[in-house]
């Protein structure tokens, strides 16, 4: 966020803050009476920037413009997010959250994907789909994604989940750079998920992108052996 910083002109005798009158002049006196300096509204400007602005900025909510395909057709290159980076200090992630986080490759880069398998889970990821196994579903559950278009991927392996460890992976599977190639993220790497879309308008929403699964029916139809 820039901040603009507004100069005054103290030679200027027609300026006048909202705290002072305009300059008078008299008949015995022909010197202008100077304008109140704005110097203290200045600093009560820039307390409230430090306080509430940069604050807001750094720990709770953060510009996220998306960059690549792989979230096609959820998130496109160019969208404005803005990035809850609350919640998760007070809950859980949740599958299908969409989460914006640090790349473990390279913690330069933020990567946007979404959970599919959370901590302790196996998943198993077979003919271009996604398998659950957890303590309601022992024996295998399809996982249901009506969010994507493109299902097809070649990889075809069975991953268990550590304790603070996620499964991501891309809307748009074939595009997408995630927990298939680089492995399981660590909640650590974690930012936050967007808490609003504003671009473009036609597009607008709040928690734009989340799917949430109902565990227990769980996400969808058990394993067909």
């Amino acid at each position: 966020m820039n901040l603009m910083n507004q100069k005054n002109n103290e030679n200027d005798s027609s300026y006048s803050t909202p705290f002072s009158s305009s300059p008078t002049t008299t008949d015995t006196d022909t010197t202008k009476t100077p304008p109140r300096s704005s110097i203290g509204e200045v600093i009560r400007f820039a307390v409230m920037v430090l306080i509430i602005v940069i604050p807001l900025r750094i720990f709770i909510a953060k510009p996220f413009i998306v960059n690549g395909a792989s979230m096609d057709p959820t998130f496109a290159t160019g969208q404005y997010l803005i990035i809850d980076q609350v919640s998760y200090y007070f809950q859980e992630p949740a599958r299908g959250d969409v989460i914006v986080f640090r790349y473990p490759l390279d913690t330069k880069k933020y990567f946007i994907k979404r959970i599919i398998g959370l901590p302790g889970e196996t998943i198993a990821l077979k003919n271009g789909k996604v398998f659950v196994k957890n303590r309601k579903n022992p024996d295998g559950m399809l996982l249901d994604e009506p969010y994507l278009t493109a299902h097809s991927f070649d990889t075809s392996e069975e991953v268990l989940l550590s304790p603070g460890e996620y499964f991501v992976m891309g809307d748009n599977r074939p595009a997408s750079s995630d927990s298939r190639i680089w492995g399981p993220l660590e909640k650590g790497y974690i930012t936050g998920r967007p808490l609003v879309r504003l671009t473009p308008l036609s597009q607008a929403s709040f928690w734009p992108g989340a799917n949430h699964f109902k565990e227990g029916t769980d996400d969808s139809t058990e394993q067909k052996k």
